[in-house]
């Protein structure tokens, strides 16, 4: 299932840097303008690009983009620095060339500061927001062939079935014998009840992993850049998924080296929307 436009406007409010690249495309697509994005150092570093400068009115183009993100108003994004250019084949590493040399790279920057909204109106704003599908782990879980969750709550039942029936069996054997199994079983449950651990399904190595082998699997069937948008949503959190393994754990070296893997998926994933926004 490819997001909606409500999905894609959520998670443009939730922070996305893919879904507001998304909404600033389509905003721009009909001056020939394109833009891309990437937070560095908690600014939203914003590229806008066209064929001539004459389609990149610095002033023009400063207003619509605050008005835009205004109207979405990201969630822990407040600082933006727009940097503008004609458009080039080359895509992944523009702020870097940026950064080295922004006088030859760009016709112009611009740093704004975004207005945040008033606490009782974005409060009212997400409460008329219906709950959306979770972006990442929806599409694995319900994926999974019908016969698999039947067979999970068939399972379910007859298990809830045989404790019920033990536990009769318990109390009528500790009236006919008139022994406390109550008190043994408490005793016993104290003597070797076994440490709590995080169930698997919890771990973020491990839904890290889940993530990205669904997104191996739906990138070789995308078509369209809100499909390639969405990998790229999968991609990003699995890269911080594997960023929160700490470095006590025995997986770290490996979570450290996907976390990295994860990034260069997602910018492929981007790379791939914007041809097909073009």
């Amino acid at each position: 299932m490819h997001p909606t436009v409500d999905d894609i406007g959520f998670q443009a409010r939730q922070g996305s840097v893919a879904a507001i690249i998304q909404i600033l495309n389509e905003h721009f697509a009909g001056d020939g303008i394109r833009t891309r994005a990437v937070q560095d150092s908690g600014i939203l570093q914003l590229l806008v690009e066209a064929s001539t400068a004459a389609d990149l009115p610095r002033e023009g183009i400063v207003e619509q983009v605050r008005a835009v993100l205004e109207s979405i108003s990201p969630r822990g994004i407040s600082r933006v620095n727009i940097n503008s250019r004609i458009v080039q084949e080359q895509q992944l590493l523009w702020l870097d060339e940026i950064k080295r040399d922004p006088e030859r790279s760009l016709l112009w920057s611009e740093p704004i500061m975004l207005k945040r909204p008033n606490a009782v109106a974005r409060l009212w704003r997400d409460l008329r927001t219906p709950r959306q599908r979770n972006p990442f782990l929806d599409d694995v879980y319900s994926k999974k062939p019908p016969s698999n969750r039947r067979a999970f709550w068939r399972g379910l039942i007859g298990g809830a079935s045989l404790a019920l029936l033990l536990l009769l069996v318990g109390w009528a054997t500790k009236d006919w014998l008139g022994i406390d199994l109550g008190a043994r079983s408490q005793n016993a449950n104290v003597e070797t009840a076994p440490p709590s651990a995080t169930s698997a399904g919890q771990d973020p190595f491990v839904l890290a992993v889940r993530i990205a082998q669904q997104s191996v699997e739906d990138g070789q069937s995308a078509t369209t850049a809100a499909a390639w948008l969405d990998l790229a949503v999968r991609w990003q959190r699995a890269s911080d998924l594997m960023a929160e393994i700490p470095p006590e754990d025995d997986r770290y070296s490996v979570a450290q080296d996907r976390v990295q893997a994860y990034a260069a998926n997602k910018a492929m994933a981007l790379q791939e929307a914007e041809k097909l926004q073009k």
